[in-house]
């Protein structure tokens, strides 16, 4: 792995007749989020039983795979409430189908139906009290915690208990819930991961509107909802009949908020890389921040200088795809402060290598780069050439681009990353190598870094710059976690702890 990967999207819908429909819609513009595997659970009064059942299908794979039969919208996954979730695993292994999300359960009053995305820092505690108690679990993942600490809970009512469990955990963790007779939207206290509130015209047959909760604003898009707002950090939301009857456009559902011990921090991550560009997130558009990254980068690693008459100016190519908005604002920005340069299109990449994509010579990374990505060699033959990436993580595929560049005839290449070094790992839902992988670590000095990537200079955007380009795009002053950049955890972490400690 050479990028650092995000933990999940979740998705969940209510008072909607196709919940399930719209759910697999939303799911597939998340699917950046999570490649491993996919699911839906849906809530439905079953007139035989005489009681609301809990369909769900779930599998590994991509979302287009797992829902593959459409049939099973018509006859399976059935009711106007669902929830959805696509992973990417940072808790529990990859490999063990029971961790596929969204968990169901049964207990004394009824079903729980969950989807998570975070992690939780406090959870090697929990699971050892839990033992204690006598607790038996069908998965290794954090996400099975909160439905066993629901289920212990001395509190009267599904959602009283599930309030009760979630002032239990620590760390990061965006959920929706699926109880009997509602959606429960909850964010923890520093919001690490975001949650967002839209809304849909009432449905043909329905006097009221649906309701939508969704990791990225990407997902209303899709399926043509509204954006309202963010679930705050701390909000435990409450989507219910009498809620849906009730509240206007505004969404004024009732709910609590969880206590902010430790402030809020959310996730700089998903503007530097995560998020897709189009999606609104923490209340500000994706594609902005990036913009506003890359203008920050201009000033921080310029552009090589060129002087008038000196040669063609020189080129600045984007790594393809979350660093497109970044390269833009580098050469708006840098032509503005007089230093020359060109956007260009250096690197061609291939939309359709899947996961499971087969070919001689897998073993070798330079192979698996090259299934992904192309150079133009028109574009690149004996010209200057500035790289812009989102970030460096392990940096072994910017080492093999670069060499892939060079072999296309450039005279000098040049590496700008619009994000800082990554010298930490990750412990709220980012899954990182580990820290003596780091390129920043391994490799030491920027010097060092430059050399071993085999480029004539490198240069990163500073935490400064990083943090000035969110608040100029944001219209709020909220903090941002930044531990993977400089090692300050906003919340307490257990260390040592490994991703499939729990399998067996």
């Amino acid at each position: 792995m050479d990028k650092a990967r995000d933990h999940c999207g979740i998705f969940g819908v209510f008072n909607h007749p196709d919940a399930a429909r719209l759910s697999y819609f939303g799911l597939h513009a998340l699917q950046h989020r999570g490649q491993e595997s996919a699911g839906i659970v849906t809530s439905v009064y079953d007139e035989v039983k005489k009681r609301r059942v809990m369909p769900v299908l779930k599998d590994f794979g991509l979302v287009l795979d797992v829902f593959a039969d459409r049939a099973r919208f018509d006859d399976t996954l059935v009711g106007d409430a669902a929830i959805g979730h696509t992973r990417y695993s940072t808790s529990g292994s990859a490999t063990n189908p029971a961790n596929i999300q969204p968990f169901v359960v049964h207990d004394r009053e009824g079903h729980f139906a969950l989807a998570h995305n975070g992690n939780l820092s406090n959870a090697r505690a929990i699971r050892e009290r839990l033992v204690e108690r006598g607790t038996l679990f069908s998965s290794s993942s954090d996400t099975e915690l909160i439905l066993h600490l629901a289920a212990q809970s001395p509190e009267e009512g599904p959602v009283a208990r599930m309030v009760d469990a979630l002032h239990q955990c620590e760390g990061a963790f965006s959920l929706v819930i699926l109880t009997d007779d509602a959606l429960i939207a909850a964010r923890d206290p520093n919001g690490f991961r975001p949650l967002a509130l839209g809304t849909l015209p009432p449905a043909d047959g329905r006097e009221h509107p649906a309701w939508i909760v969704a990791s990225e604003s990407c997902a209303f898009d899709i399926v043509g909802a509204e954006y309202v707002r963010d679930i705050e950090p701390g909000e435990i939301l409450v989507i219910d009949r009498a809620g849906v009857e009730r509240v206007g456009a505004g969404g004024d559902f009732n709910g609590v908020c969880m206590p902010r011990t430790h402030g809020v921090s959310q996730c700089v991550f998903e503007y530097v890389y995560f998020s897709r560009p189009d999606s609104k997130v923490f209340g500000a558009t994706v594609d902005k921040v990036r913009r506003k990254m890359g203008k920050r980068l201009a000033h921080d690693a310029p552009v090589p200088l060129v002087e008038k008459g000196d040669g063609k100016r020189p080129i600045v190519m984007s790594v393809p795809d979350s660093s497109n908005t970044a390269a833009i604002g580098y050469v708006s920005e840098s032509n503005k402060m007089g230093h020359r340069c060109k956007l260009d299109i250096g690197l061609i990449r291939n939309h359709y290598v899947g996961r499971t994509f087969i070919s001689p010579g897998q073993s070798s990374r330079e192979q698996r780069v090259r299934t992904k990505f192309n150079p133009v060699a028109g574009v690149l033959k004996d010209r200057i050439v500035v790289m812009v990436d989102d970030s460096i993580v392990r940096g072994t595929t910017a080492r093999q681009l670069v060499k892939m560049v060079r072999e296309a005839g450039a005279a000098e290449v040049h590496f700008r990353s619009a994000s800082p070094p990554v010298r930490w790992p990750c412990f709220y839902g980012m899954d990182f190598p580990s820290r003596e992988e780091l390129a920043a670590n391994k490799h030491g000095a920027v010097d060092r870094i430059a050399e071993w990537l085999g480029v004539d200079s490198l240069g990163y955007l500073s935490v400064e710059g990083m943090l000035a380009a969110v608040e100029e795009a944001h219209e709020s002053r909220e903090r941002y976690c930044h531990a993977c950049f400089s090692g300050t955890y906003p919340v307490p972490i257990e260390t040592g702890v490994v991703k499939e400690e729990n399998d067996w």
